[in-house]
């Protein structure tokens, strides 16, 4: 087994070093090994556990959802349903967040049309800001 350092598994995974100390301070990545000088060493199942995180995270998976991911993989055996459930809230908030998101555009681009015009004391964008009673959607 070749030790890997903290600063080569940053390069070799577009992990930032402060992200990989946190990441195993929550427990997402085990304890690094440690040289005799006390520095972190890392293995090569480490490298790919982190590129698994990387990817989980870019995908908007929470820390929480990675950790129950992880350890859904270290059974094998098991069914799929549980990651697949997993998966599927994720995918279901991301469906939330885009029906929030469209609603605020959809907010903001009327303030943009409507308020580009005189003072700004006769700018509807400021007046809708000011009072959200003025939106036409509740939740944004």
């Amino acid at each position: 087994m070749r030790a890997i350092s903290i600063g080569a598994v940053a390069k070799a995974t577009g992990v930032k070093v402060p992200t990989i100390r946190y990441y195993e301070e929550v427990g997402l990545l085990p304890a690094a090994d440690r040289t005799a000088s006390n520095r972190r060493s890392y293995d090569q199942a480490t490298v790919r556990r982190l590129r698994f995180i990387r990817h989980a995270r870019d995908l908007g998976f929470s820390v929480e959802a990675i950790r129950q991911l992880i350890d859904l993989s270290d059974q094998p055996d098991r069914s799929c349903g549980d990651v697949d459930s997993i998966a599927r809230l994720h995918l279901a908030d991301i469906d939330e967040k885009i029906a929030r998101l469209t609603a605020l555009r959809s907010e903001v681009k009327r303030m943009v049309d409507e308020g580009a015009h005189g003072r700004v004391a006769d700018c509807r964008v400021i007046e809708v800001l000011g009072d959200h009673a003025a939106c036409l959607h509740e939740a944004h």
